[in-house]
């Protein structure tokens, strides 16, 4: 197996069993009583003003992806083991495999909140740490890691990843206009911590039965305050009687706060009637300006040749399957040779802005029951994605609320619920947008997806 399939399998396992936070909890939407609606819409009022348990008041911990674990890894005689192993077969692992296979993440921390009445509507104010992740896996690199040399050429394109960090500070408002409509807005100072925007353009491989032809395009821009890249000079194959200086590591020292941007939420509500409520909000139209932006490129096409990749059935050799993550590092470094192109100054990057739709309906025999029907896009087109999600939202008594919901989307299907009990002074819920299905022996969701919801606050 060359090294380039060493890279593919780490990447997978490493993405489908990464722990990630999610930002809001869908499932809560409609649900009465459930105090962070305003962050799904900003016109939507509590009925009740509230001081956030610092740390605690909304965590969310949850995966979203259209690739699991029981994608990546296989049982073969009782044990685990990856695609890679020569005893999974590639129609086996390929039958699973998308064209782009995605894992997105919002998360978000809430470190200090507060809502109140005032102003002639509702307010809310909070300190919050935020992170926004996404990684895109092409199945033409999947491909290319089972098959191997059963197939001349590959052209493999738009591989990337993206990441960034930062505090935000929002002051948000919604007011009743009339009983018919309200509006509402949020507005965000941002502190930027990190930024970083990997994109892998090209990889054009030929193939033959003892070496390997690539023409990769590469490109990683890292705006983190006190990083610098790490080099190292090796001899590399067709040109191995020239030196290669190459990035295989990076150093951060110091670091803080490196940027400074502003967002917006906006939010309106629309009651019909009685019986129907309709709803839109569009969150995180912003942006944030970063100070520093540390560029490692291939500086343009780079074509490379070698004859050391092939996969070795021995279990003595140097290149046998076990030894493979080992050579991760020296994988990478084959494939995608970037040089330190130094600080290019500053650059601004936009907000992964997203798009809530609802319609509510209220049952005229029992008006404690509603069904709703919302639709959340994220718009990046990078690493955009959609979800339906049909729910039926039951306020059993004034202290005691839950919904449940069915959800397709981008990554599938999915079952969510909520349990919200909101006594006077005091507020806690528990959620799940994704309710768990068969875990790994290690606690990961098999399927990739996962979402758990835990809250506790306290209403005034």
């Amino acid at each position: 197996m060359n090294k380039v399939k060493s890279i593919i399998a780490a990447i997978a396992l490493m993405t489908v069993a990464m722990p990630i936070a999610a930002q809001h909890t869908a499932s809560g939407y409609f649900t009465d009583g459930y105090l962070y609606r305003h962050e799904m819409n900003p016109a939507i009022a509590n009925e009740q003003s509230y001081v956030a348990m610092p740390g605690i008041s909304n965590l969310n911990v949850a995966m979203r992806s259209n690739i699991g674990v029981k994608d990546v890894l296989f049982n073969r005689n009782g044990k685990t083991t990856t695609f890679l192993n020569p005893n999974v077969s590639a129609s086996e692992f390929l039958s699973s495999i998308n064209d782009n296979n995605k894992v997105n993440a919002d998360i978000k921390v809430t470190l200090l909140g507060a809502g109140f009445k005032g102003f002639n509507g509702y307010n809310h104010i909070s300190i919050n740490a935020r992170a926004n992740v996404g990684v895109n896996i092409p199945g033409s690199l999947l491909r290319l890691a089972k098959e191997g040399v059963e197939n001349k050429t590959y052209d493999i394109s738009d591989f990337r990843a993206h990441a960034d960090a930062y505090t935000e500070i929002a002051l948000g408002h919604s007011h009743k206009l009339n009983d018919q409509w309200s509006v509402g807005a949020t507005l965000k100072v941002l502190l930027g911590g990190a930024n970083v925007d990997a994109e892998f353009n090209k990889a054009e491989l030929s193939l033959e039965d003892n070496a390997w032809n690539a023409i990769t395009n590469g490109e990683i821009q890292a705006s983190v305050k006190g990083l610098t890249y790490k080099q190292e000079t090796k001899m590399r194959g067709a040109d191995e009687n020239h030196p290669h200086t190459y990035v295989n590591d990076v150093d951060v020292k110091n670091t803080g706060l490196n940027g400074f941007g502003l967002g917006l939420d906006l939010g309106a509500v629309f009651t019909l009637n009685e019986y129907w409520k309709f709803s839109a909000a569009l969150l995180d139209l912003g942006f944030i300006s970063w100070n520093n932006n540390m560029v490692a490129s291939t500086n343009g096409d780079r074509t490379f040749t070698t004859d050391t990749y092939l996969f070795n059935v021995d279990k003595d050799a140097n290149n046998k399957f076990s030894r493979e993550m080992d050579n991760l590092k020296e994988g990478v470094s084959a494939l995608y040779e970037l040089q330190d192109m130094g600080d290019k100054g500053s650059r601004s990057t936009g907000l992964a802005s997203t798009l809530n739709i609802g319609a509510e309906f209220t049952l005229p025999a029992y008006d404690k029951l509603t069904f709703g029907l919302l639709n959340t896009t994220r718009m990046n087109s990078k690493y955009s994605w959609t979800d339906f999600r049909l729910s039926a939202n039951w306020r059993t008594s004034k202290i005691f609320s839950m919904g449940t919901n069915f959800a397709v989307g981008t990554y599938g299907a999915s079952f969510g619920w909520i349990l919200n009990l909101h006594p006077n002074g005091f507020n806690c819920f528990l959620a799940m947008d994704h309710t768990l299905g068969k875990l790994a022996k290690q606690g990961v969701p098999l399927s990739g997806n996962a979402h758990v919801n835990f809250g506790m606050n306290f209403p005034f």
